[in-house]
C-alpha cells in the first residue's frame, strides 16, 4: 500500500522572527505563530508525528487537536552548539561563523552537530515513523525546517537549502510499499 507522508514545519516562535538559530532552546509557539497555524487548511491524515520540541507538539496540537501524537526523538532540529539562539548580528564578528560560512552551511556546528550526524540521525528517526506508520494511509510529521531539508535532501538528492520551507508549510511526498518516494511536492497549506 501507497502511503502519502507530510513533513510540515512547525509554527514560528519568537526565535525565528528574530531570526535566531534555534535548534536544542525549547522555545513555544509565539502569538503570531499560532495565528499563522489557525489561518491555514492542513491536510487530513490518518496518523501524526511530532519532533520532542514544544513548537512541534504545539503546532501539531493546534492542527491535529483530536489526534494521538507519537514523537520520534531522531527527528528533532539541529544541535547549532555556540551558535544556538544567536543570530547574523551576533555572530557576524565571530571567526567560527566565518569558517562555518566558508563551507556553504555545511560544516558541522562548533560544539554541535554536522551535516552527515543529522542526516543520519533524521533517516534513523524516519524509518521509525516507516515502520509504526504500515498500513497507514496518510501521515503527517510536524518536525523542524533543519529536519526537513535533511530528509529530503537524503530521499531525493539535491541542495540541502533548495528544500527550505517557511514555518508551517511543507512538503509531501508518496511513498510505495517497497519504499521508492515519489511526487514530492511543496505545500503551502495556505486557505
Amino acid at each position: 500500500m501507497d502511503r502519502t507522508i507530510y513533513l510540515i514545519r512547525h509554527g514560528k516562535t519568537k526565535g525565528n522572527l528574530e531570526k535566531r538559530y534555534i535548534g536544542t532552546t525549547d522555545e513555544s509557539l509565539c502569538g503570531i505563530g499560532i495565528e499563522e497555524i489557525e489561518s491555514r487548511a492542513y491536510p487530513a491524515v490518518d496518523m501524526v508525528f511530532a519532533s520532542p520540541m514544544k513548537r512541534c507538539i504545539e503546532t501539531a496540537d493546534l492542527i491535529y487537536p483530536h489526534m494521538a501524537l507519537s514523537i520520534i526523538d531522531e527527528l528533532r532540529e539541529t544541535d547549532f552548539g555556540q551558535f544556538e539562539g544567536k543570530n547574523y548580528q551576533d555572530l557576524e564578528d565571530d571567526k567560527a561563523y566565518e569558517a562555518w560560512l566558508e563551507t556553504g552551511g555545511m560544516g558541522g556546528f562548533p560544539g554541535g552537530e554536522s551535516q552527515q550526524v543529522v542526516n543520519i540521525r533524521t533517516i534513523v528517526g524516519f524509518n521509525k515513523l516507516l515502520a509504526e506508520s504500515d498500513g497507514v494511509k496518510t501521515v503527517a510529521a510536524i518536525v523542524h525546517g533543519g529536519t526537513i531539508m535533511s530528509l529530503l535532501s537524503t530521499l531525493f538528492g539535491g541542495e540541502y537549502y533548495n528544500y527550505h520551507v517557511e514555518n508551517g508549510k511543507g512538503y509531501s511526498f508518496d511513498i510505495s510499499s517497497y519504499g521508492a518516494c515519489s511526487s514530492l511536492t511543496a505545500r503551502s497549506f495556505d486557505r
